[in-house]
């Protein structure tokens, strides 16, 4: 292993106590990243020092004054302006005030933009039932900026206001560790050839704790650490992108398999983080997992996939990841049209791997059915998701997102295909006009603190709208494309449970992401597009709110993934299709 970086760094809750005893302050205002523990142990300590202190948090700072200092019994309504600022996207401030809309009630909350400009200030008119109203101004501190690839952002940032009216921005613990792990990757000397690493792995200890939130899904939270992770992996895709010169989000750069491990450190200890290169593995997680496979309600283990595959008749085939790790699919012949099914592409969209497989099992049960399932296309991100939920088993983690060559599968290669390899060999088997690919998406909100908070490149999936379904068709195809997702969707409203699930989601969505550009079919936002990038005339792309997902709701989520490839397969064979 080559160590790159090891680096501990002193708390801003440490650092400041230096500055009040400088300054002799007796009264402050602070803004943080910590957790609410850590942010009023430090008001409890200054408190002890004869010091008057309101810490606030720099991260999602309107739901935190909310949640914190706000009594909410008998609150009536909450009309909110937010900044609309000239350096950031317009819904910005909006999107990180999720999810006040549905956190607040029963009171009615309402959102107006600011006119542009510089202000970072939400502005709060607040009425209860019994007639009291109040006005309040929540301060959002953030700090322009370039970013690691040289881009302006608006970011998040440490902040303090002095009695005497004087106030400072300052990079606190959470943002001097990112800078200084950024730093190192970018002065290293990679080479010239891809992939130039096998595991780039980043440890960081950081002592916040995931923070819950009452209301669906489940698993709604912030999290510093998820938010740490999610940074790290794309601001690093994004500077390997520019190093090869290739354009910011090119899915098929392969720099090798980037993995930040954000553990929870001790409450007393220093943030630190260790950045080394190590060899990838075919380590296997063993979970017992001997749920029958309808009510499953956790991840599919790569051994129980295989061992389900192994069960469904028909010619095996097979493909090689970049670790050495086996690819297994099956063609299984029949006489009527035959489908491409697959999950498991984004290997932390774990409802697609498992609804691959149910798919597989129930066509298999059929006399004539014909398809192809290959429901783990990407067994070593798939690995590695599941190493990382044994520490985070809340978070999104993206990392795993892609292969241990850092690339997107779909866009490897014919020459080179690795586990693209399933797929062309699906297609020459079958000879099928449709592929179901099954995926997922983040349950809660998606963000990135240090490069202006909202994902670049994937703006659209900041937050959770339901479940989701994409068709991508070749332009002679349109006429058989809208029909299908017409037939699948009213199919899928029978379902009315995953109807009203959709329309709570969009709602919330739509609160804090203003209205989609997308349309809504018998209860599911769609998504029709031409694309002749692909082989076969008409992909399928499901979309589940699935990354952190567990129980009754994983549950759900496979099983809408299995009833939409049935779906697709059914209304598929009385279809009239192009010569």
């Amino acid at each position: 292993m080559t160590v790159l970086l090891d680096k501990t760094f002193p708390r801003s809750v440490d650092t400041i106590l230096e500055t009040i005893a400088v300054r002799k302050a007796k009264a402050l205002e602070l803004w943080l990243f910590d957790d609410k523990a850590g942010r009023l142990a430090l008001e409890s300590k200054l408190a002890a020092m004869g010091i008057t202190a309101r810490v606030h948090s720099s991260y999602k700072p309107l739901v935190y004054a909310c949640l914190e200092d706000l009594k909410t019994e008998g609150l009536k309504s909450v009309a909110i302006t937010y900044p609309v600022h000239e350096a950031a996207p317009e819904h910005r401030f909006l999107l990180e005030a999720y999810p006040l809309a549905e956190l607040l009630k029963p009171a009615a909350v309402s959102f107006t933009p600011s006119a542009k400009g510089k202000d970072l200030n939400y502005r709060l008119e607040l009425c209860w039932q019994d007639g009291r109203t109040e006005s309040r101004k929540v301060f959002a501190p953030n700090k322009l900026h370039k970013d690691c690839i040289g881009e302006a952002a608006l970011s998040p940032t440490g902040w303090v206001r002095w009695a005497d009216g004087s106030e400072d921005q300052f990079d606190t613990d959470y943002e001097q560790l990112f800078a200084a792990a950024m730093q190192t990757i970018v002065a290293h000397d990679w080479g010239h050839e891809e992939p130039y690493f096998e595991e780039l792995n980043i440890t960081v200890l950081h002592p916040s704790e995931d923070e819950f939130l009452s209301m669906e899904p489940v698993d709604a939270m912030i999290s510093l650490r998820e938010a740490l992770h999610e940074d790290f992996y794309f601001s690093l895709l994004e500077v390997f992108q520019q190093k090869s010169g290739r354009p910011v989000g090119d899915r098929g750069l392969m720099p090798g398999q980037i993995v930040p491990e954000i553990l929870k450190g001790t409450r007393d200890g220093s943030l630190s983080v260790t950045m080394e290169l190590r060899p990838l593995t075919v380590d296997e997680t063993a979970v017992e997992d001997s749920e029958p496979v309808e009510t499953l309600s956790t991840p599919f283990t790569a051994p129980r996939i295989r061992r389900e595959l192994a069960t469904i008749t028909g010619e095996p085939f097979t493909a090689l990841s970049r670790a050495g790790r086996l690819v297994e699919a099956r063609y299984h012949k029949g006489s009527e049209r035959p489908v491409m099914i697959s999950g498991g592409q984004h290997a932390n969209e774990v409802t697609g791997a498992a609804g691959a497989m149910r798919s597989g099992l129930e066509l298999a049960r059929r006399p004539n059915a014909h398809f192809t399932i290959s429901p783990l296309e990407n067994p070593d991100g798939y690995e590695l998701g599941w190493r990382l939920r044994k520490d985070n088993p809340h978070h999104m983690h993206h990392a795993a997102r892609y292969t241990a060559f850092g690339c997107d599968l779909e866009y490897r290669p014919a020459e080179s295909p690795f586990e693209t390899a399933i797929r062309f060999e699906a297609e020459r088997l079958s000879g099928a006009k449709l592929h179901v690919n099954l995926h997922g998406y983040p349950s809660h909100e998606w963000s990135r603190p240090f490069t202006g908070y909202v994902p670049r490149g994937f703006e659209m999936w900041t937050l959770p709208k339901g479940f989701f379904l994409i068709l991508r068709h070749h332009e002679s195809w349109k006429k058989e494309a809208h029909s299908l997702i017409e037939q699948i969707t009213e199919r899928l409203a029978v379902n009315r449970k995953l109807v009203d699930y959709n329309a709570r989601e969009i709602a919330l969505y739509t609160e804090h992401a203003g209205k989609p550009e997308w349309p809504v079919i018998n209860g599911f936002p769609v998504m029709i597009s031409v694309d002749d990038r692909h082989r076969v005339p008409i992909t399928l792309i499901t979309e589940y709110p699935d990354e952190s997902i567990y129980g009754d709701d994983f549950i759900q989520g496979h099983t809408a993934q299995m009833n939409t490839a049935l779906a697709a397969y059914d209304i598929w064979q009385t279809m009239d299709l192009p010569e």
